[in-house]
């Protein structure tokens, strides 16, 4: 009551809306401390394995110009000790094509053939490209879109 019947039905419809055009965020809670993925080689990585360096996961997809020109830099980022870059088809290619894509992109990094995020308990990026920075003791310390940069990552890295 108090308000307009017609008000009430547009609200509720604008609800409804928004929450059918959002994307569920998965819970920080996923009762795993130790998933596993797998490489676009086959191999398993436990992300446990991965504590204590620096680990950057990059989304990107061959039809992004910027995710191309980072490529390079991301690169050079994983020659650092102690950081390991991981690299995410925004698409879903896995597997040999996956493997093939890679090598026609120049990526040095390793690429993963499952998407981290829903056992991680991030929401997947909007946009591309989008790099999760997790610091060593594997606390997410950010989340980065657009093309970056190895001079920027390190002082990031640096900073903390």
């Amino acid at each position: 009551m108090g308000k307009h019947p017609v008000v009430r039905i547009l609200a509720l419809a604008l609800a409804v809306m928004l929450v059918g055009c959002s994307e569920p965020v998965p819970s920080a809670d996923t009762g795993n401390d130790n998933p596993v993925f797998t490489t676009a080689a086959g191999e398993p990585i436990e992300w446990a394995s991965l504590r204590g360096d620096w680990v950057l996961v990059n989304y990107w997809a061959e039809w992004c110009k910027p995710c191309l020109e980072e490529i390079p830099e991301l690169n050079d980022v994983n020659e650092h000790e102690g950081i390991t870059v991981l690299a995410v088809n925004f698409d879903g290619v896995s597997g040999q094509q996956l493997v093939d894509l890679g090598q026609r992109m120049g990526i040095g990094f390793t690429m993963l053939s499952d998407n981290p995020a829903p056992a991680l308990g991030w929401a997947m990026p909007q946009g591309l490209p989008a790099t999760f920075l997790v610091a060593p003791d594997g606390e997410l310390r950010e989340t980065l879109m657009g093309a970056q940069t190895e001079a920027g990552l390190m002082a990031l890295m640096k900073r903390d």
